[in-house]
Formats: structure tokens, sequence, C-alpha cells
């Protein structure tokens, strides 16, 4: 195993280009005008990045609507479209370790955890969605000898991607996986704080035979350039993943110019439910910690929420507690640590905000509920659990997006899934559960996309990924339901002499 020290020589080594990819080619925003990327743990620069603009999503636009009008890739053959993703994955592969380097230093994320899962699952997606490519078959309507009714699937054309910044690299995969397989050109925006691993995988499908304009990067402001991409009327379908408000923003861009198609996942504030029935409480807590703080908690399918029958409450505390002296908090460099720092100095300000309110308002402390490590300038947060939560305090609504648990009691299993859905979002929801009969009647009365049952997780390549209410809209993430929605369904009706 690579060690601390060596990960950090590793990182003084690393080669950071913060250009655009469009059109083939690493290039200066048209202004000329670049910003700073951070590293979470200290607060310094780690890199300039290309500032891109409205001219830049002009530009990029352009190339998409060019490579996929000519064919090169929207007409190629799809086994010839699969071995290139193939290709492409194996580089991500082989290049697993910069890759992981890259999201520790520009998100924060422990690097265990980037090199463990983030990066072999993002390659894995690219495989996946690879092989879906030449397998999947057209139909013929039942329509009778006179004719032939043909239903196709056609490439839908040119997709807008907006990134998130807490899973970079692997949710980069989601959304060029089963967009590339179909045949699009895809225009991807990242999030500014986190753009380099985006950038490098880029550079890595050009090398596995991606046509240039097929995929191209613009870095940038969500103010700017992701709202460039999202009024932009030569785009037909911006995917987008982050903040239940951001997205609703896309609706509007859509609306205002061409009715492009839109697909959102979006925020999620969720629930895991204990039944009363549950004997090994052991198990419960240790996904429980796992759930609520995997990824500092910056993951939108976190489960914040633990409902638990007062009489198991203490006990799933304390050995939720004990699970947490396990959990180390430090530099993301160190192959020991487990919780490493939160995105940026607004967001940490955010969290901490959070947590005060939830003391203000009666929320019980348990463990954590401060800043860490304040002396390395970086944003750190202590693990907190909070009880004596009640269903309606703001803890208990509102999605933190950072290392922050809140217990909530209920009285009977009615109360619980009433409380379980008493929120805005249906994102997901975990429920532990000795009972088959209990686990499939509530898990249908959760209302959430994604329910697992004893245990804590998001299906896996082969299952949809997306939220009801407003942790979701227009499609799925993940499977071959993903492919669908970067197509157009067309019928072409023969009538036969």
């Amino acid at each position: 195993m690579t060690t601390h020290q060596e990960w950090k020589h590793k990182a003084a080594e690393l080669p950071l280009d913060g250009r655009a990819l469009m059109a083939g080619e690493r290039c200066r925003a048209a202004s000329g005008e670049t910003f700073a990327t951070l590293n979470p743990t200290s607060g310094q620069v780690l890199a300039q990045v290309a500032k891109c603009g409205d001219k830049d999503v002009d530009r990029a636009v352009a190339a998409a609507r060019s490579a996929f009008e000519s064919g090169v890739w929207s007409k190629a053959a799809p086994a010839h479209r699969k071995a290139v993703l193939l290709r492409l994955a194996q580089l991500i592969d082989e290049h697993a370790d910069e890759l992981a380097l890259l999201e520790a230093l520009e998100a924060g994320k422990p690097i265990g955890e980037c090199l463990g899962l983030d990066i072999p699952e993002s390659a894995a997606c690219i495989r996946w969605h690879a092989e879906v490519t030449d397998k999947r078959y057209d139909a013929l309507s039942p329509s009778g000898a006179e004719v032939v009714s043909m239903i196709t699937r056609e490439p839908i054309g040119v997709v807008g991607a907006v990134l998130p910044w807490n899973f970079p690299a692997l949710m980069l995969a989601w959304k060029i996986g089963p967009a590339l397989s179909v045949g699009n050109s895809v225009i991807v925006k990242p999030a500014e704080q986190t753009s380099l691993s985006t950038l490098r995988i880029a550079d890595l499908a050009l090398e596995a035979g991606v046509p240039a304009g097929v995929f191209s990067v613009v870095t940038g402001f969500g103010e700017t350039a992701g709202q460039a991409l999202g009024r932009h009327a030569d785009v037909d379908l911006v995917a987008f993943t982050g903040s239940t408000e951001t997205g609703k923003r896309f609706l509007h861009y859509s609306a205002d110019t061409n009715l492009k198609r839109v697909v959102l996942e979006c925020g999620g504030k969720n629930p895991q439910v204990i039944l009363p029935d549950v004997a090994n409480l052991d198990a419960v807590a240790e996904q429980a910690v796992a759930a609520a703080f995997w990824n500092m908690g910056e993951n939108c399918s976190a489960g914040s929420r633990i409902l638990v029958p007062s009489s198991k409450r203490a006990e799933l505390v304390a050995k939720m507690q004990a699970v947490l002296v396990g959990w180390k908090t430090g530099d993301p460099l160190d192959p020991d640590v487990k919780l490493g720092a939160l995105i940026e100095q607004k967001h940490y300000e955010k969290v901490l905000a959070h947590i005060e309110k939830a003391k203000a308002q009666g929320a019980r402390v348990v463990c954590g509920g401060r800043a860490a490590l304040t002396e390395t300038g970086g944003w750190f947060v202590e693990p907190t659990i909070f009880d004596q939560v009640t269903p309606d305090m703001a803890i208990a609504q509102e999605e933190v997006f950072g290392p922050v648990v809140c217990v909530i009691e209920y009285e009977d299993v009615e109360d619980a899934i009433r409380i379980a859905n008493d929120t805005c979002y249906g994102l997901a929801a975990s429920l532990w559960t000795d009972n088959v009969n209990s686990a499939h009647k509530v898990a249908a009365r959760i209302r959430a996309g994604t329910v697992t049952v004893n245990c804590f997780g998001e299906g896996d390549l082969s299952t949809p990924f997306g939220g009801f209410k407003q942790s979701g809209f227009g499609g799925r993430d993940k499977s071959v339901y993903a492919h669908d929605q970067y197509c157009e369904l067309k019928t072409t009706w023969l009538k036969l002499a």
C-alpha cells in the first residue's frame, strides 16, 4: 500500500492542467480568464482553471453539433462505439493512481475511497454501458400484415452534462456512459471546485478514440458556463446532478428557450428506518455510520435521518459512537483517514450553521458538533450525531450535505412510515427488519427511488438511480433505463402495396 508520505510526494510531482477541452484540443477560455481551484485541506491554490463563458459554450456546441451531424460517432457501428468506450475504461484503470490523487486533492476525499471505489467504479460504469451498446434491439409494432411499422431509437443529439463536486469522476461516468453509448455528442460542465479529473478523463477519451467534438469539457461557474449550456438553443438535453434549487433553474432555462429535455438528480433527506423486530444492532450501527458519514456526508443519498423505536435508541446511539471511534478525520492523502475535508469554505460555514441551529432548536449533541483541525487552514468538521430530534426541526427537514446525522424516535411502524415520508425529497431510504413480510410491506410504502433493506447502498450498475418528489425529474442514472433518456423514439410506418 502506498504510504501517506508517498502520496504527498506524488501530489507534489503531479502535473495539473486546468485548460478546457473543446473540438479535440486543450484550450484557454475565449476571454483568457481563469479561476483558482483550491485544496480543501489547506485552502491553498492547486491550479488555475479556464473560466469559460458564452463564447466557449458556443464553440463547444458547434463542434458537438458538427461531429454529430457528420455521423463520425452517431452513425458509427455500435460495435465500434463499444470498443472505444471499453478502451476508455481500460485507460481509466491504468491511470487510477493519478485520477484518485486529483480527486483527493481537489475534493478533499480520502485517497482510500478514491482509489478503492470512485475511480474503479467510474471505469466499471463506462465498461458496463459500453457492453450494452451492441446488445439493445429495436422493435416492430403488431400493426398487421399490410404495413411494416418500425419503432427505433435514435441518439437525441447534443447533450449537456452538468456535474456535482462530490463524486466528480463517478458522476461523469454516470452521464457519459449511456450518452456516448447511444451515439450522442456530449459537453460536460464540471463543478468549478472539481474540474481536474474530468479534464484528465476527457484527455483519455481522445486517446481511446472518441472523435474530436464528441466529448468536450467547458470549465467555469454555474451562473455563466452552466447557464449558457442550459439556455443554448442547439443543446437537445441537459442532464444535471446537484441541488434541487439549482436543478429547478434548468427547467426554467428549457422553458425559456428550446424546450430541451431535462434530466435531474437532486437532493435528499434520506431516512434509515429501524423496525422494532431488529435483534442485531451491531450490523445496523456499522451501516448507519457509513450511510451518514461516507464521503463526509457530502452525498445526496446519505442516510441523514435515523428513525428508531424508543426502546432501542440508547443502545443504537452507543453502538454508533463506538463505530465512529474507527473513523479518523484528517489529511485525505493519509490512507488511514476515513473523513476528509468539506469542499469549500462557504459549504463548511453552512454545515456549521446547520449544527448551531439544531442546538438552538433543542437537539442534543451526542458527539462532534464542532469544526476540526482548524490549524490546517482546511475545512474539517467533526462527525456529529444529534438525538432528541423531532421531525419538525430544521435538522430533520433540510439537507445538510455534511457529516451530520439526527436520531428520531417513533411510536409505532405507522408513525415511522409517516416520518420517513415527511419531507419534500424522495431519493433513497434504508430499512432494517428481521421479518421478510415487513421488508416488503414497509419498503413499498416509503416514497423513495431506491430502498435498501438491511444495508445501505445505491444498488449496482444494473439498477436505476433517481428520486421521487423534489429529488429527481425526467429520468434515471445507471442501468439500461439511462440509455432511453438519451434517445428519441421514432416510428417509421411503411405501407405495403
